[in-house]
């Protein structure tokens, strides 16, 4: 068997490998390991600790356990039940106003976090029992959840963009730029179907009765400023500082991470067990990353040396693809392969397969890289996997069942496919800001 040949064999391996349920690290270390004694033998294993120290002195991944502090104290201050509460009230009058609260509260928390998990699982306790007390459709109200809590993989600050950036050897701050507009749009698009619905199917979305949540607007005026003003000033901070050049990604993150404390402690949530917590699943979610990195590296690195990279671009260049055609190409194998795997393990193993081939198509590979986030969300929302179906299964009230969750994210997985449409014919959506900001390059 040829080099070329083992090494798609090595990618079919891991594949296989993972669906069978193995910790993809240590997949990807072991295989790697195996793979290369067979290409370059003892050589190996100096090659492994040398990626290991590269991704453990790589500044890009400073900020990850940053941000990943920074949302795990936020979702502890018990600033979401007042911040949904007060949405909820301000926004009475449009229709479907629950849903258009839930939505405008999972994209604002899921700004702060970033932690698909956390949002959708806090938001099925907080906003999904009120939708169904208020008559909301079972499909509806958990589509509404499970789609919005999603959005903190696009929208800044976001983690997977910072592997992204790490992977491609791109600015985290021009990814965060590009991420920025087509993010806002994506909520905008899906707060715009449920007021849609709402006036069209009232049965389905029906208004609040007209006494409930009637509060004088001083009242209104002063919940919003005690629970919505600060964590958006809060993201504004973080975010502006990254955007305008008054701080590095990871400065801006240490900042986040004071500013979450802070605000716990405002809301006199702060206490040492509740700090303990954080740090621990910090901790854990960042060794993870960091794991993932290395074997990704690896993995790589041997399947390179087999030559399973040249087999791939061969193929590419067999088909004579257009760049656009490319794109499609790429953008369909990301979603399809988003059904039975995680974004981890797309990021980390496929994404970089096609990085190298960028520059054979004239392709950005910002615009890349947002439209590979934008995609992802579909990963979240397609079974088998779609882990934000099992995150709120899991917290679901008693008569929801996962074919109601399913049935209600189709609509949304569908926007995210109209929203990728609307960024391939105006990438401009992506590339402005960057463009305005920093300069074209």
């Amino acid at each position: 068997m040829s080099d070329p040949a083992v090494g798609i064999l090595m990618l079919v391996v891991f594949i296989f490998t993972i669906l069978l349920g193995f910790p993809i690290a240590f997949t990807l270390i072991a295989l790697s390991v195996m793979f290369g004694f067979y290409a370059v033998g003892d050589a190996i294993f100096p090659l492994l600790v040398q990626r290991a120290y590269n991704v453990m002195a790589n500044d890009v991944l400073i900020s990850v356990p940053l941000f990943l502090f920074m949302g795990y104290m936020i979702e502890r201050s018990n600033i979401l039940d007042r911040l949904f509460y007060s949405i909820q009230i301000a926004l009475r009058r449009i229709p479907g106003s629950l849903a258009v609260a839930t939505l405008a509260t999972c994209a604002l928390f899921a700004t702060a976090t970033g932690i698909v998990g956390a949002v959708v699982t806090l938001m099925g306790v907080l906003a999904l029992p009120a939708m169904l007390k208020a008559g909301y459709e079972k499909r509806l109200a958990t589509g509404v959840i499970a789609a919005g809590g999603c959005l903190g993989i696009l929208i800044p600050p976001s983690i997977m963009l910072i592997l992204y950036g790490a992977m491609a050897a791109e600015s985290v701050v021009r990814l965060y730029a590009a991420a920025l507009i087509p993010g806002l749009m994506l909520a905008g698009l899906y707060i715009v179907y449920v007021i849609g619905m709402a006036m069209l199917k009232p049965e389905r979305a029906p208004p609040l009765p007209p006494e409930e949540g009637r509060l004088p607007v001083g009242r209104v005026v002063w919940m919003l400023l005690t629970s919505f003003v600060p964590l958006t000033v809060l993201i504004l901070a973080v975010l502006g500082a990254i955007l305008f050049g008054l701080a590095t990604p990871h400065e801006a993150a240490g900042i986040g991470a004071l500013g979450a404390i802070v605000l716990a402690v405002a809301y006199r949530a702060f206490t040492w067990t509740k700090l303990k917590e954080a740090v621990f699943l910090t901790g854990r979610a960042t060794a993870m990353v960091c794991w993932l990195f290395v074997g990704s590296y690896i993995f790589a690195s041997v399947f390179s040396l087999l030559g399973g990279h040249h087999v791939v671009e061969g193929w590419f260049t067999a088909l004579d693809l257009e760049p656009w055609q490319f794109l499609v190409l790429t953008q369909l194998l990301i979603f399809l392969l988003g059904w039975p795997l995680e974004w981890t393990e797309i990021i980390v193993i496929f994404v970089p397969i096609f990085l190298p081939l960028l520059d054979n198509y004239g392709i950005d590979p910002v615009f890349f890289g947002v439209l590979v986030a934008l995609n992802i969300q579909t990963s979240f929302l397609t079974p088998p996997m779609a882990m934000s179906a099992f995150y709120l299964k899991g917290v679901a009230p008693a008569g929801i069942e996962l074919s109601h969750i399913f049935r209600g994210m189709l609509p949304f997985m569908t926007i995210v496919l109209l929203s990728l449409f609307i960024l391939y014919q105006f990438p401009a959506l992506a590339l402005w800001l960057p463009g305005e900001l920093y300069g074209v390059r």
